[in-house]
Order: structure tokens, then sequence, then C-alpha cells
């Protein structure tokens, strides 16, 4: 018997234009999916127009999120869709230390936009920036996870941690747009860019973000803990630190502590070193931040500090951290 050769289907890489082609769909269908719910925000204080910025639809009852210094001030915040609509929205709450803000409209067929989770995105990830820069509304830029699990500085002065650094363009008024996947799911809120570099932006996760969106919309604020000290970070002296067996070789310098506050009703005084906080390390400022959050407000705690060569615990009672302390 004669044998028989069969040729077997070879399968060839794909080429440029089909790697190009499958890019430029994600990018389209995550636009797609993501735009509708994309607002401009128009801001006024008093009657004068005082800058724009962008926000996302999130629920279908129209809550809204975008960034806190988008909206901080305003006397009056108009919002506008891709389709021509145009809407007073109400102002919730805003929290300046995550730069994160809720506004609210009166409005019926709202598109919202749909959740990710931030903590599943990986470095490198094709990810979306849509908004509005310099009020051209609805402008798409796409990039990638640049790197994540960075901090970046409020206005209000604290670290917002875990935040997702990319390479999708921003610009002046992307500020509260939505940074999306290739499905057209959240995973952050653009805040900021640095002016002096290219390339270095940077979105709040979207886990971050969830959570602050629901404490704003059920109380209109976050709580945190307030002590009363300003301070600077120093390096220990190498004994005090064997001496007292210290887990940390740097601490808080206390330049001043303020009238009535919770440090010096215990005690604290300038020129202390602050080191611990319920046994926790505070080698730094940020790290105190991250430890006063509201569970730590009307609770009974020892702060742990240094005063000449002498180790000392205080009790220490946080109160809530307002605008005016």
């Amino acid at each position: 018997m004669e044998s028989e050769l069969f040729a077997l289907p070879v399968s060839l890489p794909p080429s440029d234009n089909d790697l190009l082609d499958a890019y430029s769909e994600a990018v389209i269908d995550a636009a797609g999916r993501a735009s509708p719910s994309v607002v401009n925000i128009e801001v006024h204080r008093g009657q004068t127009p005082a800058g724009s910025g962008s926000g996302f639809v999130f629920t279908p009852d129209g809550f809204i999120l975008t960034n806190s210094h988008v909206i901080h001030g305003a006397t009056a915040i108009r919002v506008g869709f891709p389709d021509g609509r145009r809407f007073v929205a109400d102002r919730i709450g805003e929290d300046p230390a995550t730069d994160l803000a809720i506004l609210r409209i009166s409005a019926f067929g709202l598109i919202p936009t749909t959740f990710g989770k931030s903590a599943g995105l990986r470095v490198g990830q094709l990810v979306i920036a849509i908004g509005n820069p310099y009020g051209f509304q609805c402008t798409v830029t796409s990039g990638v996870v640049s790197a994540l699990g960075r901090s970046l500085r409020s206005q209000s002065g604290r670290l917002i941690d875990n935040v997702i650094q990319t390479d999708a363009a921003l610009n002046p008024g992307n500020s509260g747009g939505p940074l999306v996947t290739s499905r057209g799911e959240v995973v952050g809120v653009n805040t900021a860019i640095i002016p002096s570099a290219q390339g270095i932006c940077f979105a709040v996760g979207i886990d971050t973000a969830t959570y602050v969106a629901g404490r704003l919309i059920k109380d209109g604020k976050i709580r945190r803990g307030y002590i009363g000290v300003a301070g600077q970070n120093v390096p220990l002296n190498r004994r005090i630190v064997r001496g007292h067996n210290l887990s940390v070789e740097s601490g808080i310098f206390v330049v001043s502590v303020e009238p009535g506050s919770p440090a010096l009703q215990a005690g604290v005084r300038d020129g202390d070193i602050l080191v611990a906080f319920d046994g926790q390390p505070v080698p730094n400022i940020d790290s105190l931040h991250r430890i006063l959050t509201e569970n730590r407000v009307g609770a009974p705690s020892t702060i742990t500090l240094i005063r000449g060569t002498d180790k000392a615990d205080l009790r220490i009672v946080p109160v809530e951290h307002s605008r005016d302390n």
C-alpha cells in the first residue's frame, strides 16, 4: 500500500499588524464601555469660573467620584455628559488626605462604571485614562502600569498609599477621571502628574476609593486621629537605640506642641523624640499618620518618646482631626 502524506496545519505567529489591531480593539472597547459614565466638572467660586476637571458616575442613582482638589472650595458645581446633558451637582463629601470627593446629581438613565480591583493589577498591564484635559471631553490615552505601591503626598500633607503609577498621559483637567483596564473596569482615579517629567502619572487605587466613597456617602467625611505635634524626622543616636533596645533608628523630633492638644495634655514637650505609638514603631511622620486612623479617635493610647537619654511612655487620647487643628 502506498503511504499517504497528510499536511499538518501550520500555525503562523501573529503579524505586527494583527497585534496592533488587537491592541487598538482593546482600547476602543474599553473606552466605549467607560466613556458614557465620564463627566466634565466645572467649578465656580462665587460668580467666577474656578477651573474644571473630570469625574465618573459609579451608581445608577447619580453618585460621582472625582478628586478633592477639583471641587475644594467650590460654591457651585456643574457636570456635563458626552451626550450634552448638564446638571447641577451637590457635594456629598471630600477627603483631602486621599484627594477624593463624592458628588451627586439627580438624573435618569445614567450608566455607572464597573469597578475592578486595583490589588490585582500587574506592572506592564494595559490601562486607559479617560478625562477632559483642557475641556476636551472624553479624551482617551493609553499606556501601562509603570509601578505599584507608590506613595503620593496629597495637598493636605498626608501620604496616599498604594498609588498606581502609569504612563497613560494625563493633563490638567484629567484629574478625577477613571483609569480603566482593557475590559473597561475602573482600577484607579487619575489624580496627579509630575509637571517636569513625561510619562509619570498617578492614580489613587480603586480599592482605596471604594472604601473612602462608602464613608463619604455615609458620613460626609473621613475621621482621622490628631494629637497636635509639629515635628520633623531625625536619626537616633546609636547608643540610645542600643541602650533602650529600640526597633527604629529614627523618630519624630517634636518642634512644637499645639495649645490645648492631646499631646500637651499628655505631657509631650518640645524637643522630645517620638519613637512608638501603642507599641508600633514611628520612624517618621508618615508612619504616625498611618497609625492615626479613625479607630484611634477617643481611644486611650500610649506614646513612647525619648527625652534626653531617657525613654518614657505617656498616656494620650487622640481627638478627631479637623480643618481647624
